[in-house]
């Protein structure tokens, strides 16, 4: 018996359509899948930041799992690259370092830290804000875990680690050694020309030692579970103040359960009226 269905193309015929027409896919908005993108890329940052150790394969499966969010590895893979994170092996930061560039050794091995101003420890971290994202560049006292500096930038580049640097060292003074990680911000020539222009010793964690910097990657994982991940932020000037008021009462209102409970700032200044005297 003679099949009454139309086919394709005698469908579109009758129609008066074209038959491309049949087979079009809504292509999805570029503001709606940037937007997805960057809730991605918020959740790659909140996994990588409790399980700091998984990589891209076990990321992924916690955003299929936990956040029924439908993704491919290779995808969170090249989100992760995008973002400059890792797993802490290797090194978990931010920062990648540059080709052929220079690194310094770890000076902070068996030294003895017993003053503040010793030993600053400096990094950068990504920052959701709304639909876009930003980088936080922080600056940490290791002896009294006192927030010395901070700046909040759109960039990757050395300017906003030049200028967290050069703020810290206007309030409170000028680091005997400051400690990153091999970072191309922290390799550039601008910023190792500025450190030994004051006089700053240069220190960089091993390869794929994240524990080498651990006092301000903590600090990192604190801010970002007690503040970014719990708040909505729609423009960089709110997440300036809300970042400048964490960091405000972090300082001056909280006890360190590593400094005895003392408050960092406490441990600083009665540390550093000493050393003055």
């Amino acid at each position: 018996m003679k099949n009454d269905r139309l086919n394709i193309k005698e469908q579109c015929e009758l129609l008066e359509i074209n038959r491309t027409s049949m087979y079009y896919q809504p292509v999805e908005p570029a503001e709606k899948a940037l937007e997805r993108e960057e809730y991605i890329k918020s959740r790659i940052d909140y996994w990588h930041t409790k399980f700091c150790y998984i990589g891209h394969r076990k990321i992924k499966e916690k955003l299929v799992q936990e956040d029924g969010i439908a993704i491919g590895r290779k995808l969170v893979r090249r989100y992760m690259a995008e973002m400059n994170i890792c797993p802490v092996y290797p090194k978990s930061n931010l920062s990648k370092p540059g080709k052929n560039s220079l690194k310094f050794p770890y000076l902070l091995k068996n030294l003895k830290i017993d003053r503040p101003n010793q030993v600053w420890s400096i990094d950068i971290t990504y920052i959701k804000m709304g639909r876009s994202h930003m980088y936080l560049t922080a600056i940490i006292d290791w002896y009294s875990r006192f927030i010395v500096g901070y700046e909040l930038s759109d960039t990757l580049d050395t300017a906003p680690v030049l200028a967290a640097v050069t703020n810290a060292m206007e309030q409170y003074g000028n680091p005997e050694i400051i400690n990153s990680d091999q970072g191309s911000q922290f390799t550039s020539n601008d910023y190792i020309e500025f450190l030994k222009a004051k006089n700053i010793r240069q220190s960089m964690d091993g390869k794929a030692r994240w524990v080498d910097n651990v006092v301000i990657e903590r600090w990192f994982r604190s801010l970002k579970t007690e503040l970014i991940y719990i708040n909505e932020y729609s423009n960089p000037r709110e997440l300036r103040q809300q970042i400048g008021s964490y960091i405000k009462d972090y300082n001056n209102e909280r006890p360190h359960q590593a400094l005895g409970y003392k408050l960092p700032v406490q441990v600083y200044q009665a540390k550093s009226v000493c050393n003055a005297a």
